[in-house]
């Protein structure tokens, strides 16, 4: 596998990590066992179907916690730690063959790109928390979950593309999080106000 695929599977890796560590582990074995994705020599283990099925098994109880209003706002405050230490995991994996260096780059690389995207999921899905209704919760999770599947298979045909849509969505993400953090601000200078009498 060239320097520059293996790159990619660690962008790939680390981004989807963000959304769902689990989901990502899944696709990534499945790929790598059905011959849809190259993957790096170290990830192998991926495709054992133990590490699958245990896989998709985590991912079928995220897929009902993170339905419910709050309790995915529980799950997500779980898995601050939890996705970005799995995808820095994942990255690691992928530089075995180049050695420390490039495990220890591809580990903060993967395991920084999760954190970024946890930290959208997790700030949107606590704003849609506001709303009393169950629906837009099940709808955001169900597109995030369709999104990560939908860029595994935009990356299973045209490698190249889904690098450029990761790429975009992370510059977006930027944007996003300056947009939540000048919100947060904002009510914190409210709740500071004195009160009028």
């Amino acid at each position: 596998m060239d320097a520059v695929m293996q790159q990619a599977v660690v962008l790939l890796a680390g981004w989807s990590s963000g959304i769902s560590v689990y989901l990502t582990v899944a696709l990534l074995g499945l790929s790598g066992r059905f011959g849809w994705i190259d993957l790096p020599s170290g990830m192998d283990p991926l495709t054992h179907p133990l590490i699958i099925a245990l896989a998709i098994l985590v991912f079928a109880v995220e897929f009902v916690a993170d339905k419910i209003p709050f309790i995915d706002s529980a799950w997500d405050s779980v898995h601050t730690f939890i996705r970005p230490l799995g995808a820095a995991g994942l990255g690691a994996m992928a530089g075995t063959q180049y050695g420390p260096l490039a495990q220890t780059g591809y580990a903060l690389l993967s395991g920084t790109i999760a954190l970024d995207m946890h930290a959208v999921k997790a700030s949107s899905r606590l704003a849609i928390n506001t709303s009393p209704e169950p629906f837009s919760n099940i709808a955001a999770s169900v597109a995030e979950h369709s999104l990560v599947i939908g860029v595994f298979w935009l990356f299973i045909k045209h490698p190249y593309l889904a690098v450029g849509v990761i790429l975009l969505i992370l510059v977006a993400t930027y944007f996003f999080l300056r947009m939540v953090w000048g919100f947060v601000r904002q009510l914190f200078r409210r709740d500071k106000k004195p009160a009028v009498s």
